[in-house]
């Protein structure tokens, strides 16, 4: 069995680099949409893009939500399979556009939208844990503070409480 399209490498190569470049994507964006396309791809039998029919999107669509997580054994998460899709949905949109691909419509890509119902679960926004004020200052009070590295640490745990920067802006500064 073939593992790869010559036609399909081409076009997969254009997509990078129109994502790398006119989106602006980061490569480790760019990296999970090869992915995602390769999955996608495999489940077609390396068939050829601009041969696409909805019906291999919508077979795509089930076997994601039959797929386990080989890490869990669970499921796929929502947002997982929501990424995906929408990865694929960018791709096909995109695709509709390039010359060779006239069979192809922008409506087609369409039917890589989960169900409504998915698509709010796994959009939704979630309540992160984080310490109290208290907690905090228990923890800075219980941190040693005999040399200066260990008055350094207690001082950037303060700072950080009292500044409310991410961790990422106070390592710039």
């Amino acid at each position: 069995m073939r593992k790869h399209h010559p036609k399909n490498e081409r076009i997969k190569r254009a997509y990078f680099a129109y994502l790398e470049e006119a989106r602006r994507k980061a490569r480790k964006s760019v990296d999970q949409a090869a992915a995602d396309l390769a999955d996608f791809e495999a489940s077609t039998g390396y068939r050829d893009f601009a041969a696409f029919h909805i019906e291999q999107a919508r077979a795509y669509k089930r076997k994601l939500n039959e797929q386990t997580n080989p890490a869990t054994g669970k499921p796929l998460a929502k947002a997982t399979i929501h990424s995906r899709l929408m990865n694929l949905k960018a791709f096909f949109v995109w695709l509709a556009g390039q010359p060779g691909c006239r069979r192809i419509r922008y409506s087609d890509a369409d039917y890589f939208n989960p169900s409504a119902n998915d698509s709010r679960i796994a959009t939704a926004r979630r309540e992160r844990p984080a310490p109290t004020i208290e907690q905090v200052r228990h923890a800075i009070g219980a941190m040693p503070a005999g040399t200066d590295i260990e008055k350094r640490d207690r001082a950037l745990i303060a700072f950080a409480i009292l500044t409310g920067m991410r961790d990422d802006a106070i390592a710039s500064l």
